[in-house]
């Protein structure tokens, strides 16, 4: 085998660039990484290094001699939210995608869910979670209702102080939620946003939970544990599979301790994969249009990486990618329809090989089963690209 584990590191909504049939999501011009780098002077060295910048044009100069591999992913599937993304990189590729609700859920759902709940709810609309609780905390406080609202992206969410409605009961609420949300109203997500604080000071909790539905079929957690590997999991990523296929997961309130955990799995001895999404790109800078907040994060995360170097194996594969484009620039604050990319770098790798244009994220999967022997019902490996 060429490598005995595979580090997959997910900068969650780092697009490239938009997608061929980015006007159907209402995206066109969305380009994440080079709206970033554009925004200022961002130091991306070690990812500029890795060869980032050799994927295509960006205001970051490619340089002459990448130490990694490099190129972008297209989204075969329909939709650009996270579990999408995530499916596709673990080797499914969906035709529907997860409805969303722009105008707030229908009349029945909420109806349904009141009922199930013995409470009235507030707020149902798309929105913010921080706002939405600076706007209806108060008012939740004083009346014990629970704060219903969803986004851009295919979730339910809940929000509730944790004094007035404590985590059990809340989460139980998630779970009547995700029995009421099926068929044509199956969202990605049922999500617990608790939160603690006083009117004008609330604060979310570390306290999220996830409640996401099942893979349909197999995936590359699956195919890896089933054989005995190691899929070590950190951030929401256990959350996103349902858990299944996983053999550790490792949770982190943000990026910082994200990466301490992925570094610290990286030191540890295993056999397999290690895979780790890094969320706040995603849900406090592309989601709050936050420029400045995501080249900062980018900076923090890429000087991370020196610790990611220097804890890795021989033996180990490093590969960093996206799930889709949240371009903070962007006059939404939604995702956006974008390629991802990709970079792999390791001891055993190849350097300065062009991977071209993926025509899915299921590639990247394919990639690690063929590492492992195994395969997945979808995606092309670029394996024998990589490999010395």
């Amino acid at each position: 085998m060429s490598f005995n584990r595979v580090i997959i590191i997910v900068c969650d909504s780092l697009g490239i660039g938009e997608m061929p049939d980015a006007a159907e999501y209402g995206d066109v011009g969305s380009d994440t990484l080079r709206h970033i780098l554009e925004f200022r002077d961002v130091d991306i060295s070690n990812l500029r290094s890795l060869g980032l910048c050799n994927i295509r044009d960006l205001p970051v100069p490619p340089v002459d001699e990448p130490k990694g591999c490099y190129g972008k992913a297209a989204l075969a599937s329909r939709g650009k939210d996270t579990t999408t993304g995530h499916w596709e990189m673990a080797g499914i590729i969906i035709d529907r995608p997860f409805p969303t609700y722009p105008n707030g859920f229908p009349k029945e759902i909420i109806e349904a869910f009141e009922t199930a709940i013995g409470r009235k709810v507030l707020g149902n609309k798309p929105a913010s979670g921080t706002e939405i609780i600076a706007e209806l905390g108060k008012q939740h406080i004083e009346t014990g209702s629970p704060i219903v609202y969803t986004s851009a992206d295919s979730v339910f969410q809940i929000a509730a102080h944790e004094e007035v409605i404590p985590l059990e009961e809340l989460y139980r609420m998630c779970e009547i939620a995700r029995g009421i949300m099926r068929g044509e109203h199956e969202v990605s997500r049922i999500i617990a946003r608790p939160f603690v604080g006083t009117p004008g000071k609330f604060v979310r909790t570390p306290n999220r939970q996830d409640y996401a539905i099942a893979p349909p079929q197999s995936t590359l957690l699956d195919v890896l544990s089933e054989a005995g590997l190691d899929t070590v999991c950190i951030g929401k990523i256990s959350s996103i599979y349902c858990e299944r296929g996983v053999t550790q997961k490792l949770k982190g309130k943000n990026n910082a301790e994200l990466m301490d955990r992925t570094v610290d799995a990286i030191r540890a001895e295993s056999r397999g994969l290690i895979f780790t999404n890094l969320v706040d790109f995603d849900m406090l800078y592309g989601h709050r249009n936050d420029v400045a907040g995501y080249a900062a994060a980018l900076e923090e995360f890429d000087a991370r990486l020196g610790d990611v170097f220097a804890a890795m194996k021989q033996d180990d594969l490093l590969l960093i990618t996206a799930d889709h484009g949240c371009d903070p620039t962007d006059r939404s604050t939604d995702h956006t329809r974008e390629y991802v990319p990709i970079v792999a770098y390791g001891s055993k790798a190849q350097r300065g090989v062009n991977l071209g244009i993926r025509t899915s994220l299921a590639d990247i999967g394919q990639t690690v089963a063929e590492i492992f022997g195994l395969s997945l019902n979808a995606g092309s490996s670029f394996l024998s690209q990589i490999v010395n």
